[in-house]
Parts: structure tokens; sequence; C-alpha cells
């Protein structure tokens, strides 16, 4: 392999797997929307505003974005943690409730290998939030 074939490499696999979490998200959402009612509704909803927010945290390399990239991706894992607990505690056991919750999991699994491809793990993730965090309380203080 070639010195360039090596970063063109990683960069197809990096699009490949912001693309899945991408599509894999508005799957979720897309679900959740055609449920209906409210709370279906907003879960959906989110998980569409989650999706923009991980796209342009990929795409856009303004350095206040790159500062705040870890945020969509711990909001991601977050959110898709709190439907699956929800579903636990309240929701419908069927088969398209299953599929959600398969493509949640799968939806968190790439994430936190994304989280590894750009931070090197959560401590990388955790070490990168805390600075983005102190500029953030210095920039407020002025």
């Amino acid at each position: 392999m070639s010195a360039t074939a090596a970063p063109r490499t990683q960069r197809a696999r990096a699009a490949a797997l912001t693309t899945s979490i991408v599509v894999l998200t508005l799957v979720t959402g897309a679900i959740h929307l055609s449920l209906g009612g409210l709370m279906f509704t907003l879960n959906g909803l989110g998980y569409f505003a989650l999706a923009a927010a991980f796209v342009v945290g990929a795409a856009i390399s303004h350095p206040l974005v790159v500062r705040f990239s870890w945020l969509p991706r711990v909001a991601l894992i977050g959110y898709a943690l709190a439907s699956i607990v929800a579903w636990l505690v309240m929701g419908g056991r069927y088969d398209l409730a299953y599929v959600t919750k398969g493509v949640e999991v799968a939806l968190i699994v790439l994430v936190i290998l994304d989280i590894y491809r750009v931070y090197g793990g959560v401590a990388g993730l955790i070490r990168h939030a805390v600075a983005s965090l102190r500029w953030t309380v210095a920039w407020i203080r002025g």
C-alpha cells in the first residue's frame, strides 16, 4: 500500500462509519415518527436533530465545531440508551419495537467505534470534552 493510499483508506472508512451512524439514526427516527403520538414524534424529531448535529460535527472543520464535536456523539449514545430504557420500562413488545431496539444498539456500537477512531477511546473523548468546557468557561469569564 502506498503512502497516499493509507490516508485515502482511512478517509473512506471514516466516511463509511459516519454514513452508517447517520443512516441508522435517521432510520430509528423515522420509525419513531411513523408510530404517531406526541412521545414518538418528539423522539423521532430528536433523532433527526442528532443526525444533523452529527453531520455538522463530521463535515465542518470550523474550530468551534471541532471543539464541541464530542457533544453529538455523547448525546446520541445517551439518547439511544434513554430510548431503550424507556422501551424496557413501558414499551410494547412487538416486532417493529425489537427491530428498532436492534438499530439503536447497533447505533451505540458504531458511535463507540467512532469515538475510538476520533479520540482514541473514551479517555480521549473525556479529555477533549473537559478541554472544550474549560475553554468555554474561560471565554465566558472573559
